[in-house]
């Protein structure tokens, strides 16, 4: 895990989440406390456990960026799963017992990564080596008086250069395994049939016609997986899903009861059927995986909601005992939607500028249509559905749809002034202006 403190986290989201210090506050203590409780001794670090976390505030206020970010920040096997996708057992859905094996398979993924990485070097020299063997014959061909030995060392020279990138070869490659359904076995475990099937010989090898970019990306991802030890990755995915896990629960008010009073019948008991089932697996339990069991006792449990009909109350004693820590994320203001557009690594206009440029168009926002642009956004969130900054990215799309169609390739300038909004978002500011003279 990557060592970071609580105020390096915190400025590290700043970078692409405006605002809502309490929220990041929270989930950077949380995290610091996987480090702190990784340096106990075993005695004392198994009797300390997570402080789950129940983020919430409106849609579009940067609740799952959050939890997101944070995972990336420290190379964490992350997955996010909506609440009303579950559904209470017995019923025919998701069990909520999938929601630890999507984890593990996003920390196989993780490792495998980092694993390849590791191989890259080696597994780049078999694949040129199996490329220089391919090309050989053709090159003999045309040089047949060059010693066999030279001509290989100057294809593979060529082919670490890229100077063959656009050469064109029929070589043999795996083909890429189909994806096989899932068998369920009576304890809940999941058997992949595809790599049952592998184990017995089936290699599925085929004659391809590739561009050698193409064919040397295959074979190095070929050589990696004969080199790469599956069983040493499974057993560290496992190790870091289970100690290291991040499990974003999204919608979690939509399984909540209602506070209006309505009787505990119909829809809710289903409701409260979700909750329960879910309350063991963030109590601590052992769920069985195809690549192993693993406990869920230390994973970080991060639910979110906007809570615009229920309360936090609402969810079962129990499950809120499991989710100590309750932090509201704000509505986004006018000054926020600037900030959201100017501010983070990632903000709308920088990612609308370069996207253009490929197209030849240099765009450029003036302050005042940035102004104006956040005080739409903020009108449209206040008299509509409240979208949070999911709101501006409809708006960039207005705008900048006459822009985004007529770009070809020709180079020139586009300045978006206030007069550039005002001509493209009418609409939208008419409804702005109407608003005004309304007592």
């Amino acid at each position: 895990m990557e060592l970071f403190t609580p105020e390096e986290i915190v400025r590290e989201l700043d970078q692409y989440i405006i605002g809502q210090n309490e929220a990041k506050r929270s989930v950077a203590v949380a995290l610091r406390n996987r480090y702190r409780r990784s340096r106990l001794d075993d005695k004392v670090r198994e009797e300390i456990t997570p402080k789950n976390i129940i983020m919430k505030g409106p849609t579009g206020v940067g609740k799952t960026e959050i939890a997101r970010r944070l995972a990336k920040l420290v190379k964490a096997p992350f997955v996010k799963v909506e609440a009303t996708k579950f559904t209470e057992v017995g019923y025919v859905g998701r069990d909520v017992e999938s929601m630890v094996r999507d984890l593990v398979e996003a920390a196989i993924r993780l490792v495998k990564e980092e694993r390849y990485e590791e191989l890259k070097p080696r597994a780049t020299q078999a694949a040129v080596q199996r490329l220089v063997k391919a090309i050989l014959p053709i090159r003999k061909e045309l040089s047949p008086d060059v010693p066999e030995a030279q001509l290989s060392e100057l294809i593979s020279e060529e082919l670490m250069d890229g100077k063959l990138d656009e050469m064109q070869i029929e070589i043999e490659v795996s083909e890429p395994q189909k994806p096989v359904q899932m068998m369920q076995t009576g304890q809940g475990a999941e058997i992949n049939l595809g790599d049952f099937f592998k184990q017995f010989g089936n290699k599925n090898r085929k004659k391809r016609k590739l561009y050698v970019k193409d064919a040397m990306r295959m074979l190095i991802l070929e050589e990696s997986d004969k080199l790469i030890d599956n069983d040493s990755v499974s057993a560290e995915a496992l190790r870091r899903a289970e100690q290291e896990g991040i499990i974003f629960i999204d919608e979690i008010d939509k399984i909540a009861g209602s506070s209006m009073g309505s009787s505990r019948g119909g829809p809710d008991v289903s409701r409260e059927g979700v909750q329960r089932d879910i309350l063991p697996i963030v109590e601590g339990c052992t769920v069985t995986t195809k690549y192993g069991s693993i406990r869920t006792d230390f994973i970080l449990f991060i639910a979110a909601g906007a809570f615009h009909i229920s309360e936090v109350k609402d969810l079962i004693p129990e499950l809120q005992g499991r989710f100590p820590v309750v932090v509201t994320l704000d509505s986004l203001t006018k000054e926020d939607f600037v900030r959201i557009l100017t501010e983070p690594s990632n903000a709308l206009l920088k990612m609308y500028s370069a996207l253009l440029k490929v197209d030849g168009v240099d765009l450029k926002f003036t302050k005042d249509a940035i102004e104006k642009i956040a005080e739409l956004a903020s009108f449209e969130n206040t008299n509509s559905e409240n979208i949070g900054a999911r709101r501006l990215h409809s708006l960039i799309e207005a705008l900048l749809s006459d822009v985004s169609f007529e770009a070809n390739g020709e180079e020139r300038e586009v300045i978006v002034d206030l007069a550039y909004v005002e001509a493209h978002l009418g609409r939208e500011l008419v409804d702005l202006d109407l608003k005004r003279y309304i007592i």
